[in-house]
C-alpha cells in the first residue's frame, strides 16, 4: 500500500466536494436495478454508497425505509423508531425520505430534538446513543418494542451517505434480517416505487407519530453508569477530545459541563466538507481516528494532554492518543481496555468473558490469560457481540477495526453497538486512576506477554476466486508450518460461535494470518500477526498469500 504524498497534510480548497452537486444528484438521479452496483445492497454495515456514483439516492432510502415498515410489521414490532443521523451532506436528505415514509406508515417515531447549537432544528445522533436508547426503552418490555435507523456511513469520505437498521436488541441487524430488507427494498425499486407510502416533509414533520427526544440529555445522563466520572473529574490531569465534525459533536461539551471534567474540546465546526480534516493515507478525506494520517493534527498536539481521543463521524470508533505514544494502534487499545476493565469491574462476576474478532490480535488473547479469562473469538463484525452484551455473558465486546463496547458498572448492557464515546472516556479514567496513560499501560503488556507486529495487505482475487476463498475448508491447507512452526488451528468457522468466517485463519505458537474476500473490490485481505518482529511478519505474509493462491488456482 503507497502512502500519498499529501496524506496527513490538510486538503487543497480546489478537491473538496461539490456539495451542491451531491445533493442535487441525490434527488436527481434513479438508480438502474439491472446494475448490481445501483441496487441496494447492506454489508456489515447497512447500505452505503455515493449520489455521483446513482448508489445512494432518493429512491434507495425510500424503498430501504418502506421495507423497514413492512419488516417491522411482519414481525410484530410496535414500539417507537429512533432515528437519527449524522453530518456528512447525503445524511440529512436521507433523514427527509425516510421519516416522510415512516411517517405515512404511521409509525411512532422519535427523531432528535435539536439544541441551542442547531436553532432547535433535529441535529446529529451517534450510533451509541441511538443504540442506549433503544435499550432504555426496551429496558423490561415484552411488548411494543423499539428499534432504529441509523444514517451514517462511518468514517467514509464526505461524498459517501449510508443507512442500516439496528432492530429491538439495539445492534447491527444480522444477515438473515438485512438480506430480508434489502430484496424487499430491491423489489420496490424494481417495481418504479409502487407499495411505496409517502406523504410531504411538511406533513411528517406536524403528523402525531413523529416526536421529538433528546437524546443528548438520555445519553449523558447515563455516563456515570459506565465510566468513573469522579475520577476523571478529581484527576488534576488535562484531557482533550475531537469530535473530527462527527455526530457527537453537540455532546462533548455536555458530558465535560455535567460531570465538571478537565476535558477540552478542541473543535466544534461541522462542515460537511471535512476541510479541516487531514487526508488520509491515499490522499482522500476519510474521518478515520484509527489513521495516523487523518489524526496528524491531534498527534502534532498530543503534548498538550495527559491523554486525548477522537471519533469517527457517527461516533462508532475511538483513537486514543497518549502523551508518552502518540496514537495507539487500535489492536493494542483493545488489549489496555480490556486488562483495565477486568479488573476495575468487580460487579461483572467471574463468568464474563471477552469478545473478540478472529482478525484481532492474538495480545487478547494472552491479557485474557493473564487475567483468568475466557475468549469468545467471532467473524468480523460486532453483531457477533450483541447476545452477549445482552446477557452479560460478554463484558466487553471489540474489533480490530477500532470498535468496542462494554457493560455498566452492575453488568447492565450500555450499548449494543459499537461506542467510541465511552472508549475515549475509559481513556482518561484508567489514567486517573492508575497514574499511568494507556500507552504506558499497552508498553507494560509487552513486557510480560510479547510485543506482537501487525499488519493488513490486500491481494488480487476475481469474483470466482472471492467466492472459493469464502468456502475454504481447513483440509484444503495441506501445509503443516507457517514461517518456521508448527501450524496449530486451521479455521474456517469460528470458535466462539462455530459461524463460518468466510475465509480462513491459520495459527502458530509465533503468529497467524487470517484471509478473506473483499466484498466490494476484486482483492483478498490478508490480516497476519507475529510476535518475532518485521522480518518473521514479513515471511507470514508472504507465506500466507502463497498458500492461499495455491488453493485458488485449485
Amino acid at each position: 500500500m503507497s502512502i500519498d504524498s499529501n496524506a496527513g497534510q490538510l486538503p487543497d480548497e480546489h478537491r473538496l466536494a461539490h456539495l451542491p452537486r451531491l445533493v442535487s444528484r441525490y434527488y436527481s438521479e434513479r438508480p438502474d436495478v439491472s446494475d448490481p452496483a445501483q441496487q441496494v445492497a447492506f454489508g456489515t454495515s447497512g447500505h452505503r454508497g455515493s449520489s455521483l456514483k446513482t448508489g445512494f439516492n432518493e429512491w434507495h432510502i425510500l424503498a430501504t425505509t418502506q421495507a423497514i415498515c413492512d419488516y417491522r410489521q411482519a414481525q410484530g414490532i410496535t414500539g417507537p423508531l429512533f432515528i437519527g443521523m449524522d453530518t456528512h451532506a447525503l445524511s440529512e436528505p436521507a433523514f427527509v425520505s425516510a421519516l416522510e415514509v415512516l411517517a405515512a406508515n404511521h409509525v411512532e417515531t422519535r427523531i432528535d430534538a435539536g439544541c441551542e447549537e442547531t436553532g432547535g432544528e433535529p441535529g446529529y445522533t451517534p450510533t451509541p446513543a441511538l443504540s442506549n436508547a433503544i435499550l432504555n426503552h426496551n429496558r423490561d418490555r415484552t411488548s411494543d418494542l423499539a428499534d432504529g435507523i441509523v444514517i451514517t456511513p462511518s468514517h467514509n469520505p464526505p461524498v459517501d451517505g449510508g443507512f442500516k437498521y439496528n432492530p429491538t436488541n439495539g445492534g447491527p441487524a444480522d444477515t438473515g434480517i438485512t438480506k430480508w430488507i434489502q430484496e424487499r427494498a430491491n423489489e420496490l425499486l424494481a417495481n418504479d416505487l409502487e407499495g411505496v407510502k409517502r406523504v410531504s416533509h411538511a406533513e411528517a414533520l406536524k403528523a402525531p407519530t413523529t416526536q421529538r427526544f433528546d437524546f443528548i440529555d438520555s445519553y449523558v445522563s447515563g455516563l456515570d453508569k459506565v465510566i468513573d466520572m469522579a475520577a476523571i473529574r478529581d484527576s488534576g490531569l488535562k484531557f482533550g477530545v475531537d469530535p473530527l465534525g462527527g455526530a457527537g459533536v453537540h455532546y462533548w461539551t455536555r458530558i465535560a459541563e455535567r460531570y465538571q471534567l478537565p476535558l477540552e474540546v478542541i473543535s466544534t465546526t461541522v462542515d460537511p466538507t471535512f476541510r479541516f480534516m487531514r487526508l488520509d493515507w491515499d490522499g482522500r478525506i476519510r474521518m478515520d481516528c484509527s489513521s495516523p494520517h487523518a489524526m496528524a493534527g491531534l498527534i502534532e498536539n498530543k503534548d498538550r494532554f495527559d491523554v486525548s481521543f477522537a471519533c469517527d463521524t457517527d461516533h462508532d470508533r475511538h483513537g486514543i492518543v497518549a502523551r508518552s505514544t502518540g496514537l495507539l494502534n487500535p489492536n493494542h487499545y483493545l488489549a489496555v481496555a480490556i486488562e483495565y476493565l477486568f479488573t476495575h469491574r468487580p460487579q461483572w462476576g467471574d463468568q464474563a468473558a471477552i469478545g473478540k474478532t478472529l482478525v484481532s490480535s492474538s495480545m487478547i488473547d494472552r491479557v485474557a490469560e493473564g487475567i483468568g479469562r475466557a475468549v469468545v473469538e467471532v467473524p468480523v463484525g460486532f453483531k457477533w457481540f450483541v447476545d452477549g452484551l445482552m446477557d452479560g455473558s460478554l463484558g466487553f465486546g471489540g474489533e480490530e477495526s477500532a470498535g468496542a463496547s462494554f457493560l455498566t458498572f452492575d453488568g447492565q448492557p450500555w450499548s449494543t453497538d459499537k461506542d467510541g464515546i465511552i472508549l475515549g472516556l475509559l481513556a482518561a479514567e484508567m489514567t486517573a486512576v492508575t497514574g499511568k496513560n494507556p500507552g504506558e499501560r499497552y508498553q507494560a503488556l509487552t513486557e510480560r506477554f510479547g510485543a506482537p507486529v501487525y499488519a493488513r495487505v490486500d491481494a488480487p482475487a476475481d469474483r470466482d476466486q472471492k467466492a472459493r476463498l469464502g468456502k475454504l475448508s481447513p483440509e484444503q491447507v495441506k501445509a503443516s508450518e507457517l514461517a518456521g512452526h508448527a501450524i496449530t488451528r486451521k479455521l474456517t468457522e469460528a470458535p466462539g460461535n462455530g459461524a463460518a468466517i468466510g475465509g480462513l485463519k491459520v495459527e502458530t505458537e509465533a503468529g497467524w494470518f487470517a484471509a478473506r474476500p473483499s466484498g466490494t473490490e476484486d482483492v483478498y485481505k490478508i490480516y497476519a500477526e507475529s510476535f518475532e518482529g518485521e522480518d518473521h511478519l514479513k515471511r507470514i505474509q508472504e507465506e500466507a498469500k502463497a498458500l492461499v493462491d495455491g488453493v485458488l488456482k485449485g
